[in-house]
């Protein structure tokens, strides 16, 4: 993980930047980074290579082939098999856009199956038995990926552990930034089964969908093109398992707990549009009493 990745720039056409980044983790195993300058996610997707098929862990923000050629770049990582390229499963940690918008991408490639984000496909492809209880293989041929819900985040998401590796692969659930919970109980027991899962499995490294953290602990600002001093993507074993006393101390609407800014997205728009109607109608209450006021000193003059 001796990898700098791109910051992107202040000023993006001034600073023209690749679109993607790939870093070989090992000859089986490659990160890619999606540029800052090509979107302010910048996520991380993950690409695993059997002895059989192949596995992309997300399609990341960018649909344009021409401004994001992420599977032009993913097939030539593929190694041969039988003179064509290595068969290529699609799936996902969990459904937003910036997780899947270049699934597009894929659709229509030889070879290569996309598992549709939403929960019933997940459900139905990995045949979980319970959910979000329980655990799906992912066989790629002398190698097997786990395959788990971590539901909190979002109601479908699933995180990955590579058993080859060691690597546990968490999207948005666990990563290096800001954990926005949707469901604090959901979360917090994805939490407890993750912790009890990694308890008794190496760990080498566990890997996010985003690194919205510099190395000073502050949070990379919202919808930024540069991040210069990023902390570095990889949190570890502890840190998984410490994840249920972080989420277990959560409030319910903002807080830092563990290093981490955790919040309810939904619950701080709502309040900000209570805070919004407030104003527009205090606004409103003043220009009437301002208006009243007028007319009656216009009556005082005539």
């Amino acid at each position: 993980m001796a990898v700098e990745w791109n910051a992107g720039a202040q000023d993006c056409v001034a600073s023209p930047q690749p679109p993607i980044q790939v870093h070989r983790y090992n000859p089986r195993t490659f990160i890619l980074r999606e540029n800052p300058c090509a979107t302010p996610e910048a996520p991380f997707l993950y690409l695993l290579a059997g002895s059989a098929k192949a596995l992309l862990i997300d399609t990341g923000d960018v649909a344009s082939a021409q401004a994001m050629p992420l599977a032009e770049t993913v097939m030539a990582l593929l190694p041969d098999v039988d003179h064509a390229k290595m068969p290529l499963l699609v799936a996902h940690t969990h459904s937003h856009l910036d997780h899947r918008l270049g699934d597009a991408q894929f659709e229509h490639l030889a070879n290569v199956q996309v598992v549709p984000a939403d929960l019933a496909h997940v459900q139905k492809f990995f045949a979980f038995a319970g959910w979000p209880e329980g655990l799906a293989q992912i066989d790629l041929g002398d190698r097997v990926v786990d395959a788990m819900p971590t539901p909190g985040h979002n109601p479908n998401h699933v995180s990955y552990y590579d058993r080859q590796t060691g690597l546990f692969f968490s999207g948005d659930f666990f990563l290096p930034g800001r954990l926005i919970i949707d469901d604090a109980n959901a979360d917090l027991a994805s939490a407890r089964r993750v912790a009890r899962f990694v308890k008794d499995h190496p760990v080498t490294y566990v890997l996010g969908g985003h690194d919205e953290m510099k190395a000073s602990g502050e949070t990379v600002a919202f919808g930024s093109h540069y991040h210069p001093d990023e902390r570095v993507l990889q949190l570890s074993k502890q840190d998984l398992l410490a994840l249920p006393g972080t989420v277990a101390g959560f409030n319910g609407f903002y807080g830092e707990s563990g290093g981490f800014v955790v919040y309810n997205q939904n619950r701080i728009l709502l309040v900000a549009a209570i805070i919004l109607v407030c104003v527009l109608l205090l606004l409103v209450v003043l220009l009437r009493a301002y208006l009243r006021r007028r007319r009656a000193a216009q009556r005082t003059l005539a």
